[in-house]
């Protein structure tokens, strides 16, 4: 209904505790009703620019946060790679800081 009514939509969830290992589930939940780009924009530029900070997240430029994830496998052609962490999440930057480096080992 929101994107009928041309509302930009942001990614959220607010699952916590014990349900928190099926949040990465919600991108394709929301492939349902929604297609794959849509999905990704709402969890990067346009989540970002409903907070104010679309030159800081949700975006690769000069200057914002860093904050990325490398995954195998294009999720615009298959959303899953984004909750399948074990078998395709290469690696996870955050403020230009690599936490997890499969692709230097």
């Amino acid at each position: 209904m929101m994107r009928d009514a041309g509302l930009p939509m942001a990614f959220g969830s607010d699952l916590l505790g014990q349900l928190h290992k099926y949040q990465s589930m919600e991108f394709s939940l929301r492939t349902r009703v929604l297609s794959n780009q849509e999905v990704l924009l709402s969890a990067t530029r346009i989540s970002a620019r409903l907070c104010g900070m679309e030159d800081e997240i949700g975006t690769l430029a000069p200057g914002a946060y860093a904050d990325l994830l490398i995954v195998d496998g294009n999720p615009l052609e298959d959303i899953t790679v984004l909750e399948r962490h074990d078998e395709c999440l290469s690696a996870i930057m955050k403020g230009g800081v690599f936490y997890k480096n499969r692709l230097a080992e």
